[in-house]
């Protein structure tokens, strides 16, 4: 008798994004990618274009309509591929500008981002086009390795490291070696999720560590009348569609300490069997959220890790920032006698070829050759002699790069949105720069920094759970059409109020969205108390009032549409 059959088991995509990273490290397979490019897009295999480019930063591009022009959530792949940069703590040199300039202008339609996690991103690669980029940027110390995948992501660091006077250290060198030592390290290829670091010295925390998987910020100290400097440690920061604070591990990391000390927190993260169960609860953060992890069970287990007990230190002992301006730019004085930093405010971090040209021109004619990238989508100029920061400015100003900008401006946030995601509902970049317009012919006053996020979708990779302003991709019906809308979120802040923003229960046509948020803004220069900044007033508000302020009437609140099929799952953003 014939034994019966047996249906096979349909796996989960947990299941299967597991079965496929054992099978295959992607950094050790390129060869395959080089085979895909001599016999063109349709050689590309499934697993390669689903999961296994991700580990060399590539993701499959969108078709302009995004989400809602998919199933399950995810819009149509075309023949395009979108690349990351991976640029550790931000810094880069004029050559290596220049290849950038050239890849963007040569395969990428002369279209460049600068991320969120200050990487340079490129669009309408195609499959011949991967590896020549590649080349190219491995060519002057540049690569996408780990800037997308279940890997360390590019580490993030202040722009101003090692040339800030304010900083407690120079905390750069510690992000690159962090970023040498684990990006691409064949030991953490598959973690459960992406694993997101951040390092800084700089007193402002300008890397955002409140929302990275793992970040250090510097913490000063006194043992025996001497001065220490070292860092502390906070675990599990995140937003997508579970926005979460890091965590403040309550020990004094010394500076000999610290690179251990993040390779055992990724060690941890990386043996998290229920993590890999589910890829929308995958990120660290769950085991906070979900897995009852305290401050105390982490530090414990990075200690099993090291072998040895960190210092304690209490939470006292840090010194948390107000929640102003991190972006770093306009003109500032190095610790380095003589020289000035000089950034420029790029809109929705958008930028052509010719940009970047001019930007390594600038900073070899005006500078050294340096300049960093910002988590604000930004980008600055280093070692500037003093006497030639106005000349410099005038020159940023006038290839679009604005040094001295609007409220609006400055504190703008878009993500790729569905001109190229597959995941996204609305258009994003357009949409914002249309939207900084507006607001700043309406209220060319407006004196209080705005942070106004636009993110395409519920994953927040334009960060609007951190936002003054944040606006949350939707679909509603208008005049018997399906259009681009929002929904509102206020009163999101990092620093010393920490806290995500507030769904208020209301969305609006993108067309809409100018006059709701000149009402909203009216409505606090006309109520806001002496000296009662726009985070504050948002705090004191109740959201029937910001809601009746956002709609012009009094109007009941609707609730958030449900995230999309598979949210988080696949999200590129940064």
């Amino acid at each position: 008798m014939e034994a019966p059959v047996v249906p096979p088991v349909k796996e989960t995509k947990a299941q299967k994004s597991e079965r496929l990273k054992l099978a295959k490290n992607p950094w050790d397979a390129w060869e395959e990618v080089r085979q895909f490019a001599r016999e063109g897009r349709d050689s590309v295999l499934p697993e390669w274009a689903g999961l296994y480019f991700k580990w060399w930063g590539i993701y499959t591009q969108g078709d302009g309509v995004g989400a809602t022009g998919g199933v399950g959530g995810e819009g149509k792949a075309t023949e395009y591929f979108m690349m990351r940069i991976g640029l550790p703590n931000g810094i880069l040199n004029s050559p290596q500008l220049r290849v950038i300039a050239d890849l963007t202008k040569q395969y990428a339609r002369n279209l460049a981002d600068i991320t969120t996690r200050q990487n340079i991103q490129l669009h309408w690669l195609t499959i011949d086009a991967l590896p020549k980029v590649v080349d190219a940027l491995t060519a002057v110390g540049l690569s996408p390795k780990g800037a997308c995948g279940d890997v360390v992501r590019n580490v993030t660091g202040c722009p101003l490291a090692g040339i800030d006077g304010h900083e407690l250290i120079d905390a750069s060198p510690l992000a690159v070696e962090i970023a040498h030592k684990l990006t691409a390290n064949p030991d953490f290829y598959n973690l459960p999720r992406k694993f997101k670091i951040s390092v800084t010295g700089c007193p402002l925390w300008c890397t955002y560590p409140e929302i990275n998987d793992l970040a250090l910020t510097a913490i000063k100290r006194v043992v025996d009348g001497q001065e220490e400097i070292g860092y502390t440690l906070r675990v599990g920061g995140g937003l997508s569609t579970e926005p979460h604070l890091a965590v403040r591990i309550p020990a004094f990391i010394r500076q000999d300490q610290a690179y251990a000390a993040v390779h055992a927190a990724a060690e941890v993260f990386r043996e998290q069997q229920e993590l890999r169960e589910n890829r929308t609860r995958a990120r660290i953060k769950y085991l906070f959220m979900r897995h009852g992890w305290t401050a105390e069970s982490f530090l414990e287990a990075i200690e099993a890790k090291l072998g040895y007990r960190l210092d304690p230190s209490p939470v006292s002992e840090d010194v948390v920032p107000d929640d102003i301006y991190r972006d770093h730019i306009g003109v500032a004085p190095q610790k380095q006698i003589g020289l000035s930093s000089v950034g420029a405010s790029v809109l929705r971090g958008r930028i052509s070829g010719e940009q970047l040209h001019r930007l390594a021109e600038l900073a070899e004619k005006y500078g050294n050759g340096e300049l960093r990238t910002t988590i604000m989508q930004n980008i600055l100029i280093a070692n500037v002699p003093h006497a030639k920061t106005a000349d410099l400015v005038v020159a940023l100003n006038g290839m679009g790069l604005q040094v001295d900008v609007s409220s609006f401006w400055r504190g703008a946030i878009a993500c790729t949105g569905t001109e190229f995601c597959k995941l996204a509902i609305a258009e994003t970049k357009s949409f914002s720069k249309w939207l900084v317009s507006e607001m700043e012919e309406r209220l060319p006053a407006f004196d209080q920094q705005i942070k106004l996020h636009v993110t395409g979708c519920t994953n927040s990779c334009g960060q609007h759970w951190i936002a003054d302003i944040g606006l949350e991709g939707k679909k509603l019906k208008k005049d018997g059409k399906t259009v681009d809308a929002f929904y509102f979120c206020v009163g999101g802040a990092v620093g010393r109020f920490a806290r995500t923003a507030r769904p208020l229960g209301y969305r609006a046509a993108a067309d809409d969205v100018p006059d709701a948020i000149e009402r909203l803004l009216r409505g606090y220069l006309a109520a806001r108390q002496p000296e009662e900044d726009l985070r504050a007033y948002f705090a004191r508000m109740d959201d029937d009032s910001l809601r009746t302020h956002l709609a012009g009437t009094v109007v009941e609140p609707v609730d958030r549409d449900a995230p999309p099929v598979g949210a988080g799952r696949h999200a590129p953003g940064e």
